[in-house]
């Protein structure tokens, strides 16, 4: 099975305007074979602290961006470098946050046990919302939630989980984006972004959001709680890209467009899935498909 994302990028006014995308992540499910994009000349740029590579788009006057991954089902799994410890004001946790994440996980008789718990801590601290102001906001590390709810969306949630995890000394990772609920039937409104962690070599997944979003704060791991299909495009916190100059910033996503000062801007955009078998897309391409014409093409076999 292939699975086809196409995100359509409405013109910014200022045609000088770069756009910054990320071109697809590999993981156990799924493998990037296919990125490309149409009305804008295409570069790839380097992020220094991971080594991602995005693609940097130079729009055409007036024109929309059609941006379009493929993926094929079965993966090699996720990137080593998304495991590895990159301290930053995403990142650090605060002490007390620390000493709380290791008090948890040592009450537990075992590992999975004990990434469990703190799962299940993580749930009992937030209401999912999309707050206006998020609770690290202006902060330079992680801090505790002692008691309470506190508003926040996947980003947030996550954000508190990786700092759980880490802080007791297990490995986890941060992956963002699309997430198409079934019911939709092929289209989302945003990214979305889940949680990964390995312990003794067993990968496994956490969306801790979706189960908020369905009433429940019993955590199970599994990447679709809530039905539907998703795909990743990037992974990690803090992310720096020297030639454009971007500085730690939180994550990578849907594209965004990069402002004069280097910060990244949202965009008007439009995102679509659709899922194609081996077999018809042998067929589509026997009989000659039309091309877009000025085409930037990044191949990722």
């Amino acid at each position: 099975m292939l699975t086809h994302v196409t995100v359509t990028v409405a013109p910014h006014e200022d045609a000088t305007r770069k756009l910054l995308v990320p071109v697809g992540l590999p993981t156990p499910h799924q493998l990037p074979v296919h990125f490309d994009i149409s009305g804008g000349a295409v570069s790839l740029t380097g992020e220094c602290t991971t080594g991602q590579m995005a693609a940097l788009v130079s729009p055409e006057k007036d024109r929309p961006l059609s941006i379009r991954y493929t993926y094929r089902d079965g993966g090699p799994g996720y990137p080593e470098a998304m495991f590895e410890l990159r301290a930053n004001r995403f990142t650090q946790a605060a002490n007390d946050l620390v000493e709380d994440a290791v008090r948890i996980a040592e009450a537990e008789n075992d590992g999975p046990a004990g990434i469990q718990a703190l799962v299940n801590v993580a749930a009992e601290k937030f209401r999912y919302a999309h707050p206006e102001v998020r609770f690290n906001d202006g902060s330079e590390e992680i801090p505790y939630l002692s008691c309470g709810l506190t508003e926040g969306s996947c980003v947030d949630i996550n954000t508190y989980l990786i700092a759980l995890l880490r802080s007791a000394g297990f490995e986890a990772g941060y992956v963002t984006g699309y997430f198409f609920p079934e019911e939709k039937q092929g289209y989302c409104e945003d990214m979305h972004c889940w949680v990964v962690t390995r312990h003794k070599g067993v990968v496994l997944e956490w969306d801790i959001a979706h189960h908020l979003k369905m009433g429940t704060r019993q955590v199970r791991c599994g990447l679709n709680p809530k039905p539907g299909d998703r795909v990743a495009v990037a992974h990690s916190m803090g992310l720096t890209f020297p030639e454009l100059g971007i500085t730690c910033e939180k994550l990578i996503a849907e594209p965004t467009w990069i402002s004069a000062s280097g910060q990244l801007e949202e965009v008007d955009l439009e995102i679509r899935q659709q899922k194609i078998s081996k077999s018809t897309n042998r067929l589509r391409e026997n009989s000659g498909g039309a091309s877009s014409s000025r085409r930037g093409n990044v191949g990722l076999v």
